[in-house]
C-alpha cells in the first residue's frame, strides 16, 4: 500500500506569470522532514508513492484539478489537451509539451537539468508547459508549443513564459562534438570551458531557450535562475548524478493551471 504523500514544499514561482496558478516543485529535501519527494516515474521510489506526490503537488496548484502529464521522450511533439488522461506510469501519450484552454486541468512536466517552461496568455485563457532540453529546444519544441497555443487563440505578444529550475551555464560543460550541433548564430551561448580541458565549452541552456522563445514573438520571459546542478539540497540533477556515478536520479515537477 502506498504511503500518504508528503506535503510538497511551497514551489518556486515566477513573477511574469502573475496570479496564474503555477509552481516549480523541487525535491523538498531542504525543508521536509520526510524523505525527499521524487516526481518522476522513471526515478527511484514506489510507483504509488510517486503518483501520490504528483497528485499532492497538483492539488496545491489547483485544488480539484486533474493532473495531465506526458511520457517525455526529448521530442518536439506537443499535445493539445481537451480531456485529462490517467496519470499512470504506463500508457500516457508521448510528447514533450502540452497546451490547453480547458479549466480543471493542471499541466505537468518533469525535469532533472532540462528547462521546464511554463507559458500563459491570460487574456485568451490558454496555458502551456514544455520540457526543453538542448535537443528539444534545438528541434523546435518551443516553437511548436507557441504555435499550438496560438491555434487555441493565444497571441505570442501576450504570452508570458517562465523558465524554471535548469542547469546553469557554469555547471554545463560540453565538448566540441556537442557544439557542432549548433550554428554560428548560437555562438553567444557558449563560453570557454575549463582552461585545462581544451575543446570544452560552457553552454547557456536557459539563455538558448529564451532565444528560441523570442524567435516566436514571445518577449515576456523570466528565468527564475535556479541551477539544478549547484542547488543540491533543492533539486535533482542528471548531470550531478552522472558525475558521481550514482545509479539513478530523481525528477522535479513543474505545473501550471487555468484559474
Amino acid at each position: 500500500m502506498a504511503r500518504p504523500a508528503a506535503i510538497p514544499a511551497q514551489p518556486a514561482r515566477a513573477a511574469v506569470l502573475g496570479d496564474v496558478p503555477h509552481g516549480f516543485f523541487g525535491s523538498g529535501a531542504a525543508c521536509c522532514d520526510d524523505a525527499a519527494l521524487q516526481f518522476g516515474y522513471g526515478g527511484e521510489g514506489d510507483e504509488a508513492d510517486i503518483a501520490n506526490a504528483r497528485q499532492a503537488a497538483a492539488q496545491l496548484i489547483a485544488p480539484d484539478s486533474a493532473l495531465v502529464a506526458p511520457h517525455q521522450v526529448h521530442s518536439r511533439d506537443v499535445i493539445t489537451v481537451d480531456f485529462p488522461w490517467p496519470d499512470t506510469a504506463e500508457g500516457r501519450p508521448q510528447a514533450d509539451a502540452l497546451v490547453t484552454a480547458s479549466a480543471g486541468i493542471t499541466l505537468g512536466i518533469v525535469t532533472a537539468d532540462c528547462a521546464p517552461v511554463l507559458l500563459c496568455d491570460h487574456q485568451a485563457g490558454v496555458i502551456g508547459a514544455a520540457h526543453a532540453g538542448w535537443r528539444g529546444a534545438h528541434g523546435g519544441v518551443l516553437e511548436n508549443t507557441v504555435a499550438a497555443m496560438q491555434a487555441l487563440g493565444a497571441d505570442s505578444a501576450r504570452i508570458a513564459a517562465a523558465i524554471g529550475p535548469t542547469i546553469a551555464q557554469p555547471s554545463y560543460e560540453v565538448d566540441d562534438g556537442f557544439k557542432a550541433n549548433f550554428t554560428a548564430e548560437d555562438e553567444a551561448f557558449f563560453a570557454p570551458g575549463s582552461p585545462d580541458r581544451p575543446g570544452h565549452w560552457q553552454f547557456d541552456l536557459p539563455g538558448y531557450v529564451a532565444s528560441r522563445l523570442r524567435v516566436c514573438g514571445v518577449t515576456r520571459i523570466e528565468d527564475i535562475g535556479h541551477d539544478t546542478y549547484a542547488l543540491e539540497s533543492h533539486y535533482y540533477s542528471y548531470r550531478r548524478a552522472t558525475h558521481r556515478g550514482e545509479a539513478s536520479y530523481g525528477r522535479q515537477m513543474s505545473m501550471i493551471a487555468l484559474a
